[in-house]
């Protein structure tokens, strides 16, 4: 992609931002550093109450922090813990602390700090996206020590210690805890130091943490840019030094051609998914459902709209997921049985459907894909463009026909079995299978009934299943510790430097 230096000039001019002194790379100090970031957080900056994966990129790791730490290869670290261990059954945890740690507030970080951040998450008004997942598990927390922090468990859950180190389980103080989505308070190596809404976030190094010398930067700038050709414009002009969730696909080998960059390919636990409303005539038809799924190429999609840097997918699971099963046969791209479907549901005219698209470049330019595929079988899909926060305010509220969106946590098929989620789907059999799974032993039980729910959610169509992205992460030659893999969606800043 070759960008004129009419639409550079216009794309750069858009990212004019006050108070970032427009200064180049060359220019900017070494302890500073300006990223890229697709959508910007909404609506706010507490990821134990946002559903956004936007938020995390912003501050877990950097000014939140959790009892462990998700590696990018998906290695699980002590982090405000020192160590744990878990019973046989594992349906008990012993955490050891940190000590000597503090809150940007001043407050101390202990055991108590940890049992009001996890009954604060699984209070009955609590929006934690892990509330059913995570904490709704937990049944007791005791503190018999300061440094020391009991989790005893409903049902066993071996995945306890990669999951407390996703966004949603972060550590707050109990000072503070209130005011996080406006004025993030944790433990971690940065702490807020402005946001200028619809265009950057700037954190700062927090000169209290614990191991203040090992963070190299002293300032981090987010930019928001969810334009494909203003994310280009700004990497050439030096207007941002990295990107680690690219977007501008289409740009990668002019990138690399280019010795000031390096790009990078690499994986993430993303499922990106025409999402459809089960709860809407006539898409409560199982039937119409899969019509859908078969009216979708996937490959041609992967190809076009992403430049092949995706895996197709056939279920609510990523390929990295241990236990996944490849599902794609189940609805192979066949716009006849797609036809032959509709028409069973007894739809003998054109459907006319509404597809929301949020912001991100794959559902934008997958919606005009889908849109013309849906076509071909007698579906008329509307195109309706929404900012994130529409997004998250419609559509993930319940208020849509169809989208396209990229799940990005891990593991969140549990998501399924809350018909209160955004798709509407209620299925008592795959509920049975949840549960099932929670109340199995650790091993071969586990993983053959992940597959269950694997074939349970693809058999019902709950939505069509598309790719499973790659991560693309763009950078300025000299730029060191910037995610490669997402196996959740954090930039940990506390080991990124310049050489």
């Amino acid at each position: 992609m070759t960008l004129s230096r009419r639409r550079l000039a216009q794309a750069t001019a858009l990212l004019a931002l006050p108070g970032l002194g427009l200064d180049t790379l060359a220019q900017r100090a070494k302890d500073t550093l300006v990223l890229g970031m697709v959508l910007e957080p909404s609506p706010g900056l507490d990821p134990t109450t946002g559903a956004a994966a936007a938020i995390g990129e912003v501050v877990h790791y950097n000014v939140l922090e959790g009892l462990t730490k998700v590696t990018d290869s998906g290695a699980v670290l002590p982090l405000l813990a020192t160590d744990w261990v878990s019973d046989p059954d594992g349906k008990t945890y012993t955490f050891k602390l940190r000590s000597g740690v503090r809150f940007q507030d001043g407050t101390p970080f202990n055991a108590e700090a940890v049992k009001f951040s996890f009954e604060r998450a699984k209070a009955p008004d609590s929006t934690n996206k892990a509330k059913k997942t995570v904490f709704e598990n937990i049944s007791s927390i005791a503190t018999p020590q300061p440094d020391v922090v009991i989790l005893t468990l409903n049902n066993p859950d071996a995945t306890l210690p990669f999951r407390l180190g996703e966004a949603p389980a972060v550590i707050l103080s109990p000072k503070s805890a209130a005011t996080t989505a406006t004025q993030p308070v944790g433990t971690g190596p940065f702490r807020l130091d402005s946001w200028q809404k619809g265009s950057a976030i700037t954190l700062v190094r927090w000169d209290g943490f614990r191991d203040v010398a090992a963070i190299k930067l002293r300032r981090v700038t987010f930019r928001f840019i969810n334009d494909n050709a203003a994310q280009v414009a700004a990497l050439l002009a030096g207007d941002i030094d990295g990107m680690p969730r690219f977007g501008a696909v289409q740009a990668i080998a002019q990138l690399r051609a280019d010795k000031r960059f390096n790009v990078e390919i690499g994986s993430t636990a993303g499922k990106g998914i025409l999402a459809i409303n089960n709860k809407k005539k006539p898409l409560d038809d199982v039937r119409v459902r899969r019509a859908i799924s078969h009216a979708i190429d996937r490959k041609a999609f992967i190809d076009g709209v992403l430049e092949g840097l995706a895996k197709p997918i056939g279920s609510h699971a990523a390929p990295t997921d241990l236990g996944y099963v490849d599902l794609t046969g189940l609805y192979p791209y066949n716009p006849d049985k797609a036809k032959a479907l509709l028409k069973e549901a007894g739809i003998t005219g054109p459907l006319n459907l509404t597809l929301t698209l949020p912001p991100p470049s794959y559902a934008r330019k997958g919606g005009e894909v889908v849109a013309a595929m849906l076509a071909k079988v007698g579906i008329t899909a509307k195109i309706e463009n929404v900012e994130w926060a529409q997004w998250l305010s419609g559509p993930f509220k319940g208020n849509f026909d169809l989208t396209i969106i990229n799940h990005v946590e891990p593991l969140d098929y549990v998501q399924y079995a809350n018909p209160d989620y955004y798709w509407g789907y209620n299925s008592p059999a795959f509920n049975a299978l949840v549960k099932k799974r929670a109340e199995a032993s650790r091993g071969r039980a586990q993983v053959t009934l992940y597959a269950d729910i694997q074939r349970q959610i693809a058999n019902d169509a709950v939505n069509a299943f598309i790719f499973n992205p790659s991560q693309v992460a763009v950078s300025r030659k000299g730029l060191r510790g910037l995610w490669a893999n997402s196996p959740v969606a954090a930039n940990d800043l506390s080991q990124v430097a310049w050489q």
